[in-house]
């Protein structure tokens, strides 16, 4: 694993717990992981469960006790350590947005078809996917529960930067992270809702705004907060908040928001999906409970149908806890754990792929261009 902070121990918990409460094809073993600093990174392989410490990536590829490169760096690596460790036969999985250009995010993908030709898979990161409450609205909507679908509503709202006093970080500078709400949390629910349709965005009309420009330089990071230095202050060169409409091959249209100045909202992921015959509607925080209205029913007794998403019918949940039991937010990284080592020990392609990851890149760049443009642009 290239990284070890906040991605970095969630993915880490997931390798740890999948072999233990799921059976797999194949137990991983946590070889080794990677950071910049030799003391932080063999403090991070003790508290977090892996054999040894390395602080060049590139020493991973010689490794013969490596076969999957997971990747949990800032998006300004993920092409050079993908490719890389593609082109020397490792499986990959890489954190999301694919990469912070579709110029990458091609390259990427073009780099897994030549591996997959050679028995060598990739895979993306959109773990939100793996919510049970999110599967099970897939397939709701592929049964046909939904009828045809007309409107689809996404939300990602955070508060993690209302404050203007909050210190920059990698995620608030574009070379870094290609770009801000957009792309670290408005990818997020264009995958969601593109997974759970079957369906692709084909067009978006967007806007993006940065409310706070300046920022205090950091001396220290911890998850998404961090600490002000007294080095003064940092221009802020990504988004902090996205909107954008966006029409779906199939013909339905879409409201998207993505931003982390919604003070009270913690990770509030709010995808609601109305269709001919019924709707759907799920928050993430509230993540075991999919909200479901049958559209056919008398009209003297329908309403939205609260599901409690934790019977051992819904996907996942039956290698858990007894009926009622909740799951949070680690499980979902477990469940993507556990489905890329089924995929590739049985030598299938795992989903979603770098075909996938670039599809969402692509609409993140026709976002950023539709709102400099303030035009409607095709992905």
């Amino acid at each position: 694993m290239v990284g070890h902070a906040f991605m970095g121990a969630a993915h880490s918990q997931a390798w740890r717990v999948a072999p233990r409460f799921f059976d797999l094809p194949a137990r991983p073993v946590m070889a080794v992981v990677c950071g910049r600093d030799r003391a932080r990174t063999e403090a991070a392989a003790a508290r977090l469960g892996w054999a040894h410490a390395e602080t060049d990536w590139k020493a991973l590829l010689d490794r013969d006790d490596v076969h999957v490169v997971d990747i949990c760096t800032p998006g300004d690596t993920h092409a050079e350590i993908a490719v890389a460790a593609l082109e020397a036969g490792k499986h990959v999985l890489c954190e999301k947005p694919l990469a912070n250009s579709v110029a990458e995010a091609e390259a990427m993908a073009s780099a897994a078809e030549r591996a997959a030709d050679r028995g060598v898979h990739a895979m993306v990161g959109f773990t939100y996917r793996r919510v049970p409450a999110i599967s099970l609205a897939r397939d709701l909507v592929a049964q046909g529960r939904l009828g045809r679908v007309h409107h689809v509503r996404a939300q990602y709202l955070q508060d993690w930067i209302v404050d203007p006093a909050a210190p920059l970080s990698w995620r608030l500078q574009k070379e870094k992270a290609g770009s801000g709400a957009l792309g670290d949390i408005g990818a997020h629910i264009v995958d969601a809702t593109q997974f759970i349709l079957g369906d692709t965005i084909s067009e978006v009309s967007g806007t993006l705004e940065t409310f706070v420009a300046e920022r205090p330089v950091a001396s220290a990071h911890s998850g998404l907060s961090g600490t002000a230095s007294s080095a003064g202050t940092g221009p802020v060169t990504v988004d902090d908040a996205a909107l954008f409409l966006a029409r779906f091959t199939g013909g339905a249209l879409g409201s998207f928001e993505a931003t982390r100045f919604a003070n009270g909202r913690k990770n509030a992921i709010r995808i609601e999906i109305n269709g001919s015959a019924g709707s759907l509607a799920f928050d993430f925080e509230d993540m075991n409970v999919l909200h479901y209205f049958d559209g056919v029913e008398d009209a003297a007794v329908a309403g939205f149908r609260r599901i409690v998403v934790t019977e051992p019918q819904h996907p996942y949940v039956d290698a858990w806890w007894p009926a009622g039991h909740g799951l949070g937010y680690e499980h979902a990284f477990t469940h993507q754990a556990v489905d890329f080592v089924r995929a590739v020990a049985g030598g299938t392609a795992p989903a979603p792929s770098f075909a996938d990851g670039l599809q969402v890149q692509r609409v993140l760049a026709a976002v950023e261009d539709s709102s400099a443009a303030r035009a409607w642009r095709d992905v």
